[in-house]
This record gives C-alpha cells, sequence and structure tokens, in this order.
C-alpha cells in the first residue's frame, strides 16, 4: 500500500517565479519518492527593479500579486497539503520587500519568506542529490540566479561549506557585478577546492539546464568544459534576435544565458573541472525535501 502526499514550492527569483508541485509517495520498505506533478514558471524579473531602482516597481508588484493568486487557485485544485514560498536575492535587496510580502499575505493568501544567500545555499543542499554524487568524488554545486549565485563543496557525499555571492545573470545584464566580486569568487573557489583533487562541477539553474537540454545528451552524462565554452563562443557571436528566432529561445532567456554560462566557464575553470553534471534540481526541490524532512 503506498501513501501519496502533494507538497508545494513557490520560488520568488530574481528572474522569473516558480510554483512546483510535488507527489510524495510513500511505501513501506521503499525509499520515499518526489515525483513532478507540476512546474509553472512566470518571467516576472523582479532584479531589474531591484538591483537598479532598489524597490519593487508598482507593475510588478501587480503582477506578483496576479501570479500568487493564480499559484494559491493551482495548490487548491492540486489539493496541496503544505507549501512553502521562499523569496531570494531580489526581494531581500529591494527596500519595499517587507511590504510586498504582507500585501500578497492580504490579497493572496500565501505567506513568503524572505530568506538569505545562507539559508539558500542550505535548502538548495537539501535537494537529494546522493543520486548523483559519488562518495569517492569531490564536487563542487553551483547555483546561477538573477541576483545572486550560491557555491557548494561535498566531498565523501557530504557538503562541506557553502557560500553565496552577489554575481547573478541579471547583476551581469546590468553591469552590477565589479571586478572585485569576481576576483573573491576565484579566490574562494580555488582556496576551497586547495585539499582536494579532480573537482567535478554539479550545475543547477534554468540556463544550464536550458543549455543541457540543447546538447541532448542523456541526464546521466556530463558536458565538458570545451563543450560549454564553445556554445558560450556560439551564443555570444548570435544577436539577441538570433538567439530567440534561430535557437527558440524564450525572450527572458536568451539574454541571461549568456552571462550564467560565463559564471558555469570559470567555476570550471578555477575549480580545475573539466566536467559539469546538470540534474534537474533547484531551490523548489530543494524546498519540498527540506518539508517533507522537517529542515525548514
Amino acid at each position: 500500500m503506498i501513501t501519496i502526499k502533494k507538497y508545494a514550492a513557490i520560488d520568488i527569483g530574481s528572474n522569473a517565479m516558480r510554483l512546483l508541485i510535488t507527489n510524495i509517495v510513500e511505501q513501506k520498505g521503499k525509499p520515499t519518492q518526489f515525483n513532478k506533478s507540476s512546474l509553472v514558471r512566470v518571467p516576472i524579473r523582479l532584479g531589474q527593479d531591484a538591483f537598479t531602482i532598489g524597490e519593487i516597481s508598482e507593475e510588478n508588484i501587480a503582477r506578483m500579486v496576479d501570479a500568487m493568486k493564480a499559484f494559491n487557485l493551482l495548490m487548491k485544485v492540486h489539493k496541496v497539503e503544505q507549501y512553502r514560498a521562499c523569496a531570494t536575492s531580489a526581494m531581500r535587496e529591494a527596500y519595499n520587500g517587507n511590504e510586498i510580502v504582507a500585501l500578497i499575505k492580504k490579497k493572496a493568501d500565501i505567506k513568503i519568506d524572505i530568506i538569505d544567500g545562507k539559508k539558500e545555499a542550505a535548502i538548495i543542499a537539501s535537494s537529494d542529490l546522493k543520486q548523483f554524487i559519488n562518495s569517492d568524488k569531490t564536487y563542487l554545486y553551483v547555483d546561477v540566479g538573477g541576483g545572486s549565485t550560491e557555491f557548494s563543496l561535498f566531498y565523501e557525499g557530504k557538503i562541506v561549506t557553502s557560500k553565496s555571492f552577489k554575481n547573478g545573470t541579471v547583476r551581469l545584464l546590468n553591469n552590477m557585478v565589479s571586478d572585485i566580486v569576481w576576483t573573491e569568487i576565484e579566490k574562494w573557489i580555488k582556496q576551497t577546492v586547495a585539499p582536494y583533487d579532480d573537482i567535478t562541477l554539479i550545475g543547477s539553474g534554468g540556463n544550464i539546464n536550458k543549455l543541457f537540454k540543447m546538447s541532448e545528451k542523456n541526464q546521466s552524462k556530463p558536458l565538458s568544459y570545451v563543450y560549454v565554452n564553445s556554445q558560450f563562443q556560439k551564443l555570444s557571436a548570435m544577436t539577441y534576435d538570433e538567439r530567440v528566432a534561430e535557437l527558440g529561445l524564450n525572450p527572458d532567456r536568451a539574454d541571461v544565458i549568456i552571462p550564467a554560462t560565463r559564471i558555469y566557464l570559470n567555476a570550471m575553470k578555477w575549480s580545475g573541472a573539466r566536467q559539469i553534471y546538470v540534474p534537474k534540481i533547484g531551490l523548489s526541490d530543494g524546498i519540498v525535501k527540506a518539508m517533507y524532512f522537517k529542515k525548514i
């Protein structure tokens, strides 16, 4: 006999908002299964407001409220038992972030937690990485968002350390990442991986997922540094319109994919990694698993 629970996670990022609804299948004597039931992505680029003018605009506040109302209705239709909504970099930095949280609670009846970079990295690490991580290897996990990038080092199947940096795709598009930040990331990565040999990257985020999909590889196979670099050169040589029309990229993906790829390439270069695995996991998956295992 099996028991099925329905949990939902709302990820309010700097480039987009996501609602993930997951079927949690429990069966005596067997590992719990987490099966995606539905994923809805809404491209509201909050970071464009937060990082340039310091607040979320009235237009995007209205769009957020509408999206949250829709998310609430979808959770009711799916009979979701438990949910958690987490907002990251853009909402952290917008001075009206807390006002928006109160407004959405009032208008859409959804409670939002604004989490810091450390908490974000910890939740992401709650994703079921064990199936992708061999205990005899060392991995640098890199999650690139619109406002920040989270790094976590795994050794012998366990997380050793995590760090969040204010270097994300929307910031890079707006020329808001200084050379100092890049230097800090390079220094942290090199010092962190120094005691270990043969580093492999694990990448998460919509952009690396798109790159992986374009490669048409099997999910269990990694991308090489050579392939990622060739894609970076190809994408950089194309205009925005060409990336949308010829590659079929979404309009809100066609610009951010280049700075995201740059971050992954630098992480590979500075860690010495020649390969990057791309499991379909991220903050939303981490939220669901952290709720289930009562880590948040």
